[in-house]
């Protein structure tokens, strides 16, 4: 079985909601970072030398090939990546070997095959 890593980087009051649709969507867990910066086309506004920005999360998600476009567009629905500038992005590498994912196997290895 191989697998692919999505990547989100997501505005942290969306973060339960992306989790849930990941999972919906064949995901078996993932890795949350809290309180990631980034910047985008536009530099985020200060105020008395304060950045006024949103808060982001960073998700990790180990999935299974098969799965991860369906995975990674519900992501980009759910956060809204494509309505809303600046709400977030998320993509997707490969990856060349796993360990500690034999559990995942099991459960994804019918799901799989039903998607063959």
């Amino acid at each position: 079985m191989h697998f692919k890593l999505i990547i989100g980087l997501v505005e942290d009051d969306k973060t339960d909601k992306i989790m849930d649709a990941a999972r919906a969507a064949g995901a078996t867990g993932a890795t949350v970072i809290n309180h990631a910066r980034g910047e985008g086309l536009v530099k985020t506004k200060t105020f008395f030398g304060l950045n006024l920005e949103a808060q982001r999360d960073m998700l990790l998600f180990l999935v299974e090939e098969h799965l991860s476009r369906h995975i990674l567009e519900k992501i980009a629905e759910v956060g809204e990546f494509d309505i809303k500038p600046g709400t977030g992005i998320a993509f997707q590498i490969d990856v060349e070997d796993a360990i500690g994912v034999s559990q995942q196997i099991r459960k994804l290895s019918d799901v799989v095959e039903e998607k063959l």
